[in-house]
């Protein structure tokens, strides 16, 4: 008999001893256990193999991105040599490639569920205190406000903001960058984040696919104002720039109207963060004090009561010291 990725040749003495190997191969067909003949798996080939070939199908951009991290950086150096089929029981789901599940068989560490406190009343002040010092200052009253993811802040385009009937649509979010080399023939030794010439190869936004993500959110006058203020402030920067200004109709934009690059504007949260004396935290966290940002702003508690979806009077959400 000839072997292929679905056959297999037994060599045994007697014919009882081929029968029992065939009916072994069988029991473990039947209980799903029989590993593919053919090639042997490295765990660096399947996880290449999952994240280019399984995964990257069926997500977004940025998911895609955070699998193709962990596996190049956190998985391939350490494991990647070890052969699929030989691993303890710590990984990965098998598709045929090994004959048991090793994820199925460890016992996975409990991770407590930690409980997001909001920021308080002085937190918040002292943070829109520091905000007020930055250029695109509104992009975190807003954010804050408004209790808007990072990539919904930075995709908000001024076609989804209407100033005069008070209200804005999340409908965008901003993608993180990947880039290639531009150099060429002449390479610039350098990463291609880095490459002076480089070429941007992603879209720079996705629309919001889910219901729940697209919504429109009424604008309170405080907010309206602050708004105002930044496209008057964002008119001349444009006009600063002359040719330059690239008029992609972003909200919270470069000096050159282009897209605010993610990575910046998280390192930007984080030295405001510390700037203000405020506790470590994500921006997408903060969104558990958006009612404390609007309770300082002066914004009426039946206007707040409508912005965060609560009944009227409701105060499960804001920050402690400013329930009634």
């Amino acid at each position: 008999m000839t072997a292929s990725p679905t056959a297999a040749t037994f060599e045994r003495k007697t014919k009882a001893e081929v029968t029992k190997a065939v009916r072994e191969m069988e029991r473990a067909r039947d209980d799903k256990k029989l590993r593919r003949l053919g090639q042997s798996w490295t765990l660096r080939a399947w996880l290449e193999h999952w994240v280019e070939n399984i995964a990257k199908p069926y997500v977004s951009e940025n998911t895609y991105d955070g699998y193709e991290v962990d596996v190049r950086v956190h998985l391939v150096p350490g494991l990647g040599a070890h052969k699929l089929d030989r691993l303890e029981p710590e990984h990965l789901e098998r598709r045929g490639h090994v004959a048991t599940n090793a994820a199925e068989i460890a016992k996975a560490p409990r991770l407590e569920e930690e409980d997001i406190e909001p920021y308080t009343i002085e937190e918040v002040q002292s943070l829109l205190v520091e905000a007020a010092k930055l250029r695109n200052s509104a992009h975190w009253v807003v954010a804050l406000a408004l209790g808007l993811r990072q990539g919904e802040a930075l995709g908000l385009h001024w076609e989804d903001v209407d100033l005069d009937a008070g209200y804005v649509r999340i409908r965008k979010n901003r993608l993180r960058p990947r880039y290639a080399h531009g150099c060429g023939a002449n390479p610039c030794g350098r990463k291609a984040g880095y490459c002076p010439q480089k070429e941007q190869t992603r879209r720079e936004h996705k629309s919001t696919k889910s219901r729940a993500g697209r919504r429109t959110i009424g604008l309170p006058d405080p907010l309206i104002k602050i708004l105002r203020q930044h496209q008057e402030a964002q008119e001349r920067e444009r006009t600063a720039a002359g040719a330059d200004w690239e008029g992609k109709g972003y909200v919270f934009a470069s000096p050159t109207g282009g897209p605010l690059s993610p990575n910046t504007d998280f390192h930007t949260w984080k030295r405001l963060l510390r700037d203000a004396g405020v506790r470590n935290g994500r921006l997408h966290d903060a969104r558990h004090t958006a009612a404390t940002v609007l309770l300082i702003l002066g914004v009426p508690d039946v206007v707040i009561d409508s912005i965060m979806g609560w009944e009227p009077g409701e105060r499960l959400g804001c920050a402690p010291g400013t329930c009634t």
